[in-house]
């Protein structure tokens, strides 16, 4: 089969790009042929046959005067709209599967897939079609919001919610009245849903029902797990230091237990308030084969998040490397942990339930050791059965066609 992966950057630059490289590249790896479309950039590190890219727009690096020029573009791009379609006629994909495609591509590239007839499936990995910040979270308030969800995208102009400008976030909501007034998002075939709480949240946006499929991200499986390293016991924070992720909790419960190691693994603007604390080791960015280790050698694995995350792929490794994971409730988070038997779930924001979460796993081994095994047991959903979940839906719509 051929398909068409659709992604605004075709370079490492988040979770959105791993999670297709690595499809693109299984798949690619069981006979299938895989092109991608999306902005050219020095770090492209995919293509496609016609050799045809967008220009890079860049929003975050702009003065105004270019940003009020940029906006018409980033509502309905006719540049994508024409290279999309140079791009199908050259590879002609049986199937066009976008990922995150908002503001640099726009939902224009959508009405060209449809004239050539090509089912879309589409991949949800932020909460853009029902927020126009994509995030659900105002920055000046630093804390979540969901007033948008009643369809009323003015607020976000009211509340400055895109990187606290005025520009941006009156252009975001333009483009999120006009592709809901059209129905645009229903032209897509079918929506991978990372999480439950991903499938609710567009669906009450205005995306039909049937058209969600919940799918939680898929992980690399290791079977033969060397033991854990019994001369080290810490409890392990591994992502952004920022608010939304809960740190300034998290910081308040390691203060209030000096008996108990913390490592914190990740960068970010609350850096300063972590290092400053005697029971944390603040290591600063991880990744590769330290980071599994890291994740592999510890008690237990923290996920304090205080904003909707959709499906966080550092609960996924933790649990696939087998180590609990406490983690608040909040967004698709919790679907991912069995309460009491791969880890804990709290009440976001509340140090109490946290500390008494971390005090239940930190002093008791012999259910550190069944969470565990636990995890290892419950990680079955490595990428080759993801793949031929996603191949049974390709298949279908190519039949229904």
């Amino acid at each position: 089969m051929k398909i068409l992966m659709v992604n605004k950057f075709l370079y490492s630059n988040g979770g959105s790009e791993t999670y297709m490289f690595k499809l693109g590249e299984y798949l690619t790896s069981i006979g299938h042929q895989v092109e991608y479309f999306g902005m050219e950039h020095p770090d492209r590190c995919v293509g496609n046959s016609a050799d045809c890219y967008t220009k890079i727009i860049d929003f975050h690096n702009t003065g105004k005067i270019k940003q009020l020029g940029l906006s018409v573009k980033s509502i309905y791009s006719v540049e994508a709209r024409r290279k999309i379609r140079q791009v199908i006629e050259c590879f002609k994909p049986d199937i066009v599967h976008l990922n995150n495609i908002n503001f640099q591509l726009t939902p224009s590239i959508i009405y060209e897939i449809k004239k050539h007839n090509i089912p879309i499936v589409q991949t949800v990995h932020d909460v853009q079609i029902a927020c126009p910040s994509h995030r659900m979270f105002i920055e000046a308030r630093q804390d979540t919001c969901t007033q948008c969800l009643n369809g009323k995208f003015t607020n976000c102009i009211k509340n400055k919610c895109l990187h606290g400008s005025l520009i941006k976030s009156a252009v975001a909501t333009v483009e999120s009245y006009i592709y809901h007034s059209k129905n645009t998002y229903n032209l897509v075939d079918k929506y991978i849903c990372p999480s439950q709480f991903m499938a609710d949240t567009i669906t009450t946006a205005g995306v039909e029902k049937g058209k969600c499929v919940v799918m939680h991200n898929f992980c690399e499986i290791q079977r033969n797990l060397p033991p854990k390293d019994k001369g080290k016991k810490y409890a392990l924070y591994f992502g952004r230091l920022s608010k939304e992720k809960g740190i300034e909790t998290l910081v308040e419960v390691c203060r209030d237990l000096p008996q108990v190691q913390f490592v914190f693994a990740g960068t970010g603007n609350l850096e300063g308030i972590c290092s400053n604390v005697k029971n944390i080791d603040a290591i600063g960015f991880v990744s590769g084969d330290r980071l599994k280790s890291l994740i592999r050698n510890a008690s237990f694995s923290i996920c304090p998040s205080e904003c909707f995350e959709n499906c966080s792929m550092s609960i996924i490794e933790s649990l696939s490397l087998g180590t609990p994971v406490i983690t608040s409730r909040m967004g698709g988070n919790p679907e991912l942990v069995t309460d009491g038997e791969t880890g804990i779930v709290f009440e976001n924001k509340n140090k109490e339930e946290l500390k008494s979460a971390v005090l239940k796993l930190y002093n008791d081994d012999a259910l550190l050791q069944a969470m565990s095994q636990k995890c290892i047991e419950y990680s079955t959903n490595d990428i080759k059965k993801y793949s031929q979940t996603l191949m049974e839906i390709y298949n279908s719509l190519q039949r229904g066609k």
